[in-house]
């Protein structure tokens, strides 16, 4: 954007890095931030840009957090790269699409749950703070947005030991959330129903659930399970 954010962040942190995609930007970002001698501003994409480098060079010894306008098209890799990576961040503060905010905070075993507020979950506890209008801005978009507040994890909310099929089997199993959930792992695994029915027995949790009916400690069960 054209700094709005970044000025008020840095009248109030001791130092701030931008990143910035477009290059159009720098010379207005120059002009409106020229005040400021706590600010590195970063022509990049944060989808490609070694973060944790970037931490370890810019903020050594330092509490970092992350705050952010997220384009609405890219919420989900972002927020999901920043989790996963596991870098030294305390919290993440975004603005993102009402319903995306709505479906984070919903956790699991929620009708609103997805498998993006599953993985948020995993690595941090989020918050919904505030809506903000679609008049608030210029131009006005089609939807409200949300401010929320992710407070990352120090460990994870539950103990997985194969994180790849974790989230497989979460991805899986949302992506036809209509499906109970034996069906949609009987497809996509390539395992017969009647051995997940025995699975399922064994693990106390009803066969003909699906998705949003599971917290993530079933989801850890299950995929370790689906491991064995």
């Amino acid at each position: 954007g054209i700094g709005v954010l970044t000025y008020e962040l840095a009248s109030r942190a001791k130092k701030v890095v931008a990143i910035e995609l477009d290059r159009r930007l720098l010379p207005i970002l120059n002009e409106t931030l020229i005040n400021f001698n706590n600010i590195k501003i970063i022509n990049d994409d944060i989808m490609k840009i070694d973060l944790k480098r970037l931490i370890d060079e810019e903020f050594p010894a330092m509490n970092v957090i992350v705050c952010a306008n997220l384009p609405y098209y890219v919420t989900s890799p972002i927020l999901i790269k920043l989790l996963k990576e596991r870098l030294t961040i305390s919290a993440i503060t975004v603005m993102v699409q009402k319903e995306v905010a709505q479906r984070i905070c919903a956790g699991a075993k929620n009708r609103n749950a997805s498998s993006l507020s599953l993985a948020v979950n995993y690595y941090a506890e989020p918050e919904l703070l505030f809506y903000v209008k679609s008049g608030g801005f210029m131009p006005a978009p089609k939807v409200d947005s949300a401010v929320i507040k992710l407070k990352v994890r120090t460990e994870p909310a539950c103990k997985v030991d194969d994180e790849k099929l974790f989230f497989e089997v979460i991805r899986v199993t949302f992506s036809q959330r209509r499906k109970t959930i034996v069906n949609s792992l009987s497809n996509n695994f390539d395992i017969s129903k009647e051995t997940l029915l025995k699975f399922f027995d064994e693990l106390k949790i009803s066969p003909m659930c699906r998705p949003e009916n599971l917290s993530l400690e079933d989801f850890a069960k299950i995929s370790k399970k689906l491991e064995k």
